[in-house]
């Protein structure tokens, strides 16, 4: 049985010799390119159908169709990532958490946002000082419930 990160390894290598992107990849599997980005780098798992199309796009093996579709493993041992960019989503949440929650609770009460039933988008915004990163997250409002 193929390990997630055995998986991941065998996907970067086909999608760096097919000279591929993840927009390509997601337009085969008929997913948003972070969704199968996550898929691919072990976060996500993928329906048959999607595991299908990702491995005829990079002209893949059972195996890796098998490792696609097992449910992942999220956060084990993870601590906070020297990667800059990814650090910096960490650095938004330590800067800018509490006040994202208090203006959340305001607008909705006590509850949470979905990482659930979630999307992002990533868009490139030109502008002449330097090109901006714009991240949209989106999530169900999750209320707590009481008993």
């Amino acid at each position: 049985m193929m390990k997630k990160e055995e998986m991941t390894d065998v996907i970067i290598m086909a999608k760096t010799d097919k000279k591929t992107t993840w927009e390509a990849l997601g337009k085969a599997t008929k997913l948003d390119p972070i969704c199968i980005a996550a898929a691919c780098l072990g976060s996500a798992s993928l329906l048959e159908d999607e595991a299908d199309a990702l491995v005829t796009a990079l002209n893949l093996g059972e195996e890796v169709k098998a490792a696609l579709m097992r449910y992942p493993t999220k956060g084990i041992g993870q601590v906070v990532p020297s990667d800059p960019l990814i650090y910096r989503f960490y650095e938004i949440a330590y800067v800018y958490g509490l006040s994202a929650k208090e203006v959340i609770h305001e607008m909705f009460g006590d509850g949470i946002m979905s990482a659930i039933d979630y999307t992002m988008k990533i868009n490139k915004v030109e502008d002449p000082k330097g090109d901006r990163v714009q991240v949209v997250m989106e999530g169900k409002f999750l209320p707590y419930k009481k008993w």
